[in-house]
């Protein structure tokens, strides 16, 4: 079974344009129009159009393209935003921060953020301004997104717990407990959420979050059953543990 993968794109429109041409062109070549494209979320953030890559998503789904698009950490901030009440991890000072980036996502919906008002204020601008259908796509990102040999996830696993067992917010925030274990997971896990220089293949794990949202390149992939390769302008180039 075939199956694409996007890293975190992190508000990186063009990018993901670039990405699903490379991804296009692949398909053209292999003669394989139906394999679906898994996008590992932290959709939003950082970048300059979070607005628009949630449209080009929603846009291309209605239009029937076989995409998938996973909940990240930075999809859920957002979303926990325009709520009444913030819930979840970050509090609207600390998502405006810098490293989060939400400033830029709540400039792309054209709400520009303001030191001197209160954060109740700017959430409920920021609410009025996102459109319904994009309130509703983030209420319906999936946590992960399974194959008989994959894993798709936003951060990675718990190890040792079977998936029924996993919580969401692990699979959304882990980090080291998961990137630090050496064992075999039974599927081979396809994450994002911890930036490195360049797609990595761990043995029992792939990290193809390449930086998008630090103005790195955007990595989109290929996978046939475990077999793993990068998109790039001349066409697929392994990637091997």
């Amino acid at each position: 079974m075939r199956i694409y993968a996007i890293g975190d794109i992190h508000g990186q429109l063009e990018m993901l344009e670039a990405a699903h041409e490379r991804i296009a062109d692949d398909r053209a070549r292999t003669g394989d129009d139906a394999a679906p494209v898994v996008h590992l979320g932290d959709l939003v953030d950082r970048g300059p159009d979070s607005r628009g890559v949630i449209a080009y998503l929603i846009d291309g789904i209605a239009a029937g393209q076989p995409w998938i698009a996973i909940k990240g950490n930075h999809d859920q901030m957002f979303r926990d935003q325009l709520r009444d009440e913030p819930v979840g991890r970050a509090p609207f000072d600390a998502w405006m921060s810098a490293n989060m980036g939400g400033g830029a996502t709540m400039a792309s919906y054209g709400v520009t953020p303001r030191s001197w008002a209160t954060s109740r204020r700017q959430r409920r601008e920021l609410a009025d301004t996102v459109p319904e259908a994009h309130v509703a796509f983030l209420d319906g990102l999936p946590a992960y997104h399974e194959t008989p040999h994959l894993l798709f996830v936003h951060a990675g696993i718990r190890p040792g717990l079977p998936l029924s067992d996993q919580i969401e917010e692990d699979l959304m925030w882990i980090r080291y407990d998961f990137l630090d274990d050496p064992r075999d997971h039974g599927p081979l896990v396809v994450h994002g959420h911890t930036p490195v220089d360049a797609p990595m293949h761990c043995g029992n794990r792939v990290n193809l979050d390449s930086g998008a949202g630090f103005g790195r390149p955007l990595t989109a992939a290929v996978f046939e059953g475990r077999d793993v390769w990068v998109l790039g302008p001349e066409g697929r180039v392994p990637l091997l543990p």
